[in-house]
């Protein structure tokens, strides 16, 4: 496949080009790519190979298809095949597969869901699952960040290089309901951590300090007009933005590592957070004025 990066090892092209040949055929499946750490040139050697496998809303792909294509790139361990939307409404279903060159991932995607969750960007909207996924959630964000680097493996029709024209700028209106949004929550939150913190409540002080950690993982991606794609590596990606409060992950790490198991303790750490928060609100500049008065 010419169009597959050449720091993706021979071994995982050979089986990229046959886990392709085997579901190319089968009806209902209108496009295949290549996502995840491959597809964004963070793969390791051990990395899961992540397979998208998209399919419009009217007239789905069958399952004992996708079971058989499965079944026979597996090695010793038996596949796991979901139906559509088994593992929740954002992660639709999919399988994993233990072959003998490495795990791959199959993963549903519904092209009518994703075209609306484009659609709705460009309107400002976007749309947070918390149950879906951990640690923070499913944002709706992530399939653009999934279909601005995806690379397709068998696009007959185009549709993934039409959702990809579409994702080419970060939507405005999005980044600003982002923005606001995010800072609002994390203000709001900010006031009940002051509170839980004042009577000594670990569980729920500790609780409201990782959602205002998520809130602003979320804005410093906005403002840096840059697709959320997950958790996993996040920290890593903040790093390398342009637009960051000066030791903003050093403080962060600081504030998360050692929360603290006193009232004392857990009210310094509050009012470390409401700085952290205060630094990103800095940046956002006239995007957002703060809503409450929070105590000192």
């Amino acid at each position: 496949m010419d169009n597959l990066p050449s720091s993706i090892p021979a071994p995982k092209q050979a089986l990229l080009t046959q886990i392709t040949e085997a579901l190319r055929p089968i009806p209902g499946i209108m496009a295949i790519v290549l996502g995840g750490s491959y597809a964004r040139g963070t793969h390791h050697a051990t990395s899961d190979l992540d397979i998208g496998l998209y399919y419009a809303e009217a007239n789905p792909f069958a399952i004992a298809d996708i079971k058989h294509v499965a079944g026979e790139l597996a090695g010793s361990a038996a596949p796991v095949v979901t139906d559509f939307y088994e593992w929740g409404r954002w992660v639709n279903g999919g399988a994993w597969i233990q072959t003998p060159a490495g795990k791959v991932d199959f993963l549903y995607r519904n092209l009518d869901q994703v075209q609306r969750t484009l659609d709705e960007a460009q309107q400002g909207n976007f749309q947070h699952d918390y149950n879906q996924q951990p640690a923070y959630g499913f944002y709706s964000m992530i399939y653009l960040a999934e279909t601005q680097i995806c690379i397709p493996l068998s696009d007959p029709q185009g549709q993934i290089a039409a959702l990809k024209r579409q994702v080419t700028t970060y939507p405005a209106k999005l980044k600003q309901k982002i923005i606001v949004d995010c800072l609002w929550s994390a203000e709001f939150t900010l006031l009940h951590a002051q509170s839980f913190a004042a009577v000594g409540d670990v569980y729920s002080t500790v609780g409201c300090l990782t959602r205002i950690a998520a809130n602003l993982t979320q804005v410093l991606f906005a403002l840096n007009e840059t697709y959320f794609m997950s958790d996993k590596r996040a920290m890593d990606i903040l790093a390398t933005f342009a637009v960051l409060p000066a030791g903003y992950l050093e403080s962060l790490t600081t504030i998360l590592a050692q929360p603290g198991r006193t009232a004392e303790a857990l009210g310094h750490t509050v009012v470390a957070l409401e700085a952290t928060w205060q630094s990103v609100v800095d940046l956002a500049q006239d995007s957002y004025q703060p809503k409450f008065k929070l105590k000192q």
